[in-house]
């Protein structure tokens, strides 16, 4: 089955399960949004073995049409800490970080250019089902400054971490510091726990929920220097980053050369 043949397949199947009609458009590009948009307001249920095949034939040949960055090739700026520009979901290493909602389901939102929907819609459907299984089984909404582990699916990750940070409105807070810390705690003690050797960490809170981007970058390097230090963790540690802008700051608080 050809890309083409793949993506129109799951757009049939998903407007089928929600008993929607619309006309598949022309062009790959009109095509992808459609796909992904069903993708991101597909509730978690079950599907069937056929879709799953399919899915996976179609993300894993877009995933290397992308094309996967390694860590293992990329060099360190210090023992064990590593600086990346580039798209999280392309990205070999054993954990990535998912800056969640309190839901913790994904972004419902079509098409929506935060982390959470790349992440899920390229993981796959069965990533809101795992995530929709934890919280029934929590049985409330996720705090801020805490972390569940999930498998990566169709991500070349092994697994991805979700955590919550603190949305700021207004002025910035010693709370919503306070908070942002634990994001980066909880998410390294999950990874140490779960035996991950390597984890990359992106901006948490800086998007959607409004923390400023050069406070939020001192608070996630310090606090991984913290763990470390108090630990003697030996995991490796990625600061992604998409922004040129956040590059700049990483790079002036690791002393990084391009």
């Amino acid at each position: 089955m050809e890309q083409e043949q793949r993506r129109k397949y799951l757009i049939e199947y998903l407007l089928d399960e929600q008993n929607a009609r619309a006309e598949i458009p022309d062009g790959e590009f009109a095509q992808k949004r459609l796909l992904r948009a069903l993708f991101n307001v597909r509730e978690p249920r079950a599907v069937n073995e056929e879709f799953l095949r399919v899915q996976d034939e179609y993300l894993s040949e877009e995933l290397r049409k992308k094309g996967v960055t390694d860590i293992a090739d990329l060099n360190p700026i210090a023992p064990d800490i590593y600086l990346w520009q580039g798209d999280i979901t392309t990205l070999r290493c054993d954990g990535i970080v998912n800056a969640a909602n309190s839901q913790m389901l994904g972004c419902f939102c079509p098409n929506h250019g935060c982390i959470d929907n790349a992440i899920h819609t390229f993981a796959g459907v069965r990533l809101r089902q795992e995530c929709a299984e934890i919280m029934k089984a929590q049985g409330r909404a996720e705090p801020a400054g805490g972390a569940k582990i999930t498998r990566g699916y169709n991500l070349p990750c092994r697994y991805v971490l979700h955590t919550v940070g603190p949305v700021v409105y207004g002025k910035l807070t010693p709370k919503h510091e306070r908070l942002l810390e634990s994001c980066y705690l909880s998410c390294l003690s999950l990874a140490d726990k779960n035996g991950l050797n390597s984890l990359a960490f992106c901006c948490i809170s800086t998007g959607e929920f409004h923390f400023p981007n050069g406070r939020a970058a001192e608070i996630a390097v310090k606090a991984v220097q913290k763990y470390k230090r108090e630990t003697a963790s030996k995991i490796k540690v990625i600061f992604n980053v998409f922004k040129e802008q956040d590059y700049e700051i990483y790079a002036g608080l690791l002393g990084a050369d391009r």
